[in-house]
């Protein structure tokens, strides 16, 4: 499998990693803020939290090498693991975000993974871009600067609503998902540009 394809599906993965790792490291450093009837538990959710992150990073990580149809077959896995991930993180929200004001610390830090994430893979298929010819490399140069400027549109999206600081959970975990949905298609029309260009 070229690079390219193992780019889309490892910046796919990547970008969940980072937004687990913003979620985990949002919610321990309010743990103590848990009103002490409810940190045992809160404790606990992390903990979860924690696992979960760490089965979905080794399963990245055993695929790293992996040719397309593995990763293709591994993804829908990931996938669902990702949704549970996402389900849980709502219920930790839902059980002691409330309590300690948490909501805009997990979606700035959440939005701010996201972010890298898509700079970190334009970057990659910059850099791999430079492996083709002038004319062949158009399109994957057309589609490098589509993802950075969806990436600049998604941060402004982002940024207003943290500012606003009043949205609900809900809000903000749909302007996530929202953004996340528009990395996954400049990640995969940057994909198909390499396809092409390697025909």
């Amino acid at each position: 499998m070229s690079a390219s394809n193992t780019h889309f599906f490892l910046n796919w993965a990547k970008e969940r990693v980072d937004e687990m790792d913003a979620a985990l490291a949002s919610f321990e450093a309010k743990a103590e803020e848990v009103g002490a009837d409810l940190r045992a538990r809160a404790n606990h959710a992390i903990a979860e939290l924690r696992k979960s992150r760490d089965e979905f990073k080794e399963t990245v990580k055993k695929q790293a090498a992996a040719n397309e149809a593995a990763w293709a077959t591994v993804k829908t896995q990931l996938d669902a693991d990702w949704a549970r991930f996402q389900s849980d993180v709502q219920k930790y929200v839902d059980g002691f975000g409330e309590q300690i004001k948490q909501q805009q610390t997990t979606f700035k830090l959440q939005g701010d993974a996201q972010l890298k994430a898509w700079r970190e893979a334009a970057d990659k298929f910059n850099a791999a871009a430079a492996e083709f010819a002038a004319e062949r490399r158009v399109e994957i140069d057309a589609a490098v600067a589509r993802m950075k400027a969806e990436a600049a549109t998604a941060d402004e999206k982002l940024e207003k609503l943290h500012k606003a600081g009043t949205e609900s959970w809900s809000v903000l975990t749909a302007a996530l998902s929202e953004t996340r949905g528009v990395f996954d298609r400049a990640n995969q029309l940057a994909r198909e540009a390499f396809k092409k260009a390697a025909a």
